[in-house]
Order: C-alpha cells, then structure tokens, then sequence
C-alpha cells in the first residue's frame, strides 16, 4: 500500500474520508498528517469495491486510528458513500457528507495548509450539487467546514444523459439549441443516425438534465469544432482541444466572448466556435475566453468578499493551458492562485478535501 502524507498544520481527533467514484482513493488523518493512498480505481469495478474496503481496514489498522467521523460525496449510490455510512454505524460515529466540488477545493487547501476563507474554482466533468442537480463549474467561497455556491457557469443540457458525456456532438447540439438554432442540428450532424431524435429531445426537454460543467463546455467546443464526436476515453477531447491550441500558438480572448450575470455565460464564444473557424484558431480562441473569463469573475467576487486567494480544483485544472492562463491573468490582479502539487486536481484527491473538511468541522463543533 503506497501512502503520500501532508502535514495539515491543524488537527483534532482522527478521520477518515472515501472519496469518490471515480479515481476512488481514501484519506486518513492522525492528529496533524493526512494519509492518502494511491488510486484504487473506479468503482463501477466489483474488484475495486471490494479493494476499498480491504484496504480501509488496513490502513486504520497499521497506522492505529480510530476515526470520529467518515467523510464521502454526497452522492447516495456511490459504493463509497454506503461503505463509510456502514462503518459509521459499525462504529458509532457520525457520518459527514461533503459536496464534491467543495472537496475540490478543501484538497488544495490542505495540501497549502491554508485555514484562511479562499475563493475557490471547482471545474470538473460532474459531481454531485448540493442542489441535487449536476455541478462542474463552481465558484465558491470556502470558510471553514462550510462553503457558499457565489455563481456557476450557464447550465447546458446534456441530451441523453451520460451519454452526453461520451459524445461530444450531443453536447455541440445542445449548445446550438442554447443559441436558438435547434434547426441546424440534423443536418449539421447528418453522420450521426441519432441526431434528428437528439434534436425532437432537446425540444421537448426530454431526458436532457442541465449541468454547470465546464468539462462539458470544453466537449462543446470539440464538438462544434468536429474533434472527437464519439471519445473512446474520458477527457479525450478535452486533451486533443488543448494539444491543437498549443499547436497553434497563444492568441487573445475573444471580445465579448463572455457574459458575466446571475452566471458566467459562455454562449457568445459558442457562437463563434459554431461558425466557419479554423480548427487550431477555435482551440486557441477557446482557451484564451475561458481562461479570461473565468479570472474576470473570481476578481468581482475577490473585489466583492475581499478575498485575493484562490484555490483551484478538479479535473479541467489538469489542463495545463487553462491553469497558466488563468494564473498569469490573475497574478496580475494580485489575487494568489493556489493548484494542487503533490496529488491529482481531479477526483483521486478527493479524499483529501474531504478529510480535511472532517478535521475543519470536529474543531467547530
């Protein structure tokens, strides 16, 4: 069993947190250090499940911990989640549900030792909203073991579902019908047998739940571009968008590009992105708009909440483009960015900012 270790700063009684779904991982803490394992996998595997749970009872014992609470996403079906309510019960101890995004957030703080509130970016495919609805593209404010939802990017439907998530021309032919050109969407994907019924779908509304995710926005753009309309692994065009905008070279963001309201609406860089565009241009233009108008919303809340440090988490921030771009942009505004370092932005750090959430609230209670 590979272990990392972070010395947290603060402490309380021991805990323990179980991460998520995907990446799954598990953190323990005694006193002042966190104890990540390495990645056990997803757990749609029964291997993996099974994995899990050995290797929780193995950790608590060789390292001698007796937990006071287990944290998990808040996602009742995930194996995790039942695992840790089980011990909890076995235990008597109390169980603590952490919304995911937030424990995107609470992961880089811990491994920075930041106690201080921060704003912070969660971007990611999907995780659960405390609203019950799909979340990806938060910003928050972390204070604590709490936190407070100050915005989200334009919710997108997903036509089908998840398996929206695999085929980016679906979420290209949502972000048409968000333009208000549903009609364009057969014949613009005329190669696609499903694409007359995606459209009558998107019309009436039918299994097509929204979602705030920016790793949905990024399969968006892939799909109006034409890159990887069926990905055959996940994040694959969100990898082959940023390979073609390094390809091409840096270029400025998009003027008008974004609207900054009740949400961060990227529909006008769509609009473009729709249109007869070169395809390493588009990629370019599209990582420059994100990057500017994600680093012009967290500087009105920054103004707003006088809060200049940001934390950003979750799996988009693996795109190395998005995170020197918003960085640059912000450090000129001297806001701090913090990133995650020694372990994953995505969810096999979960159980990081899980544990460290568990830690904040025994102190506070």
């Amino acid at each position: 069993m590979s272990l990392t270790t972070f010395n947290l700063t603060i402490g309380t009684a021991d805990v323990l947190a179980l991460g998520g779904w995907l990446k799954s991982s598990v953190c323990a803490v005694r006193r002042t250090t966190a104890f990540v394992i390495d990645p056990i996998g997803d757990l749609v595997d029964a291997d993996n499940c099974e994995k899990l749970e050995r290797t929780v009872g193995q950790l608590l014992s060789e390292l001698g911990i007796e937990p006071a609470v287990v944290a998990h996403d808040l996602h009742p079906d995930f194996f995790s989640t039942r695992l840790a309510l089980r011990i909890a019960e076995r235990k008597g101890i109390p169980s603590l549900g952490v919304q995911h995004h937030h424990a995107h957030v609470a992961a880089v703080c811990a491994e920075h030792g930041v106690i201080e509130p921060v704003l912070g970016l969660g971007m990611d495919g999907v995780g659960l909203g405390s609203d019950g609805q799909a979340w990806g593209g938060e910003l928050l404010r972390v204070d604590g073991a709490g936190f407070a939802r100050l915005g989200h990017l334009q919710p997108l439907r997903l036509p089908g579902g998840d398996r929206a998530a695999r085929e980016t021309w679906r979420m290209a032919a949502s972000a048409l019908d968000s333009l208000g050109r549903r009609q364009e969407v057969a014949a613009r994907f005329s190669d696609q047998q499903a694409a007359p019924t995606v459209a009558a779908m998107l019309e009436r509304d039918f299994n097509c739940p929204p979602t705030t995710s920016l790793g949905r926005l990024f399969d968006a753009a892939a799909g109006l571009l034409g890159i990887c309309p069926v990905q055959s692994f996940e994040g694959e065009a969100a990898m082959a968008l940023e390979v073609l905008a390094e390809r091409h070279g840096k270029v400025g963001a998009l003027a008008g590009g974004y609207d900054i309201g009740d949400t961060l609406d990227f529909r006008p860089l769509l609009a473009v992105l729709a249109g007869d565009i070169d395809i390493g241009y588009g990629a370019a233009l599209f990582h420059a708009t994100i990057a500017a108008g994600l680093a012009d919303w967290v500087s009105m809340a920054a103004e707003r909440y006088r809060i200049r440090r940001l934390a950003c988490g979750g799996g988009c921030f693996l795109n190395r483009l998005l995170v020197q771009g918003l960085t640059g942009l912000l450090h000129e505004r001297d806001i701090e960015v913090l990133t995650a370092r020694r372990i994953s932005p995505g969810d096999s750090g979960l159980s990081l900012g899980q544990a460290w959430i568990a830690v904040r609230y025994l102190q506070e209670r």
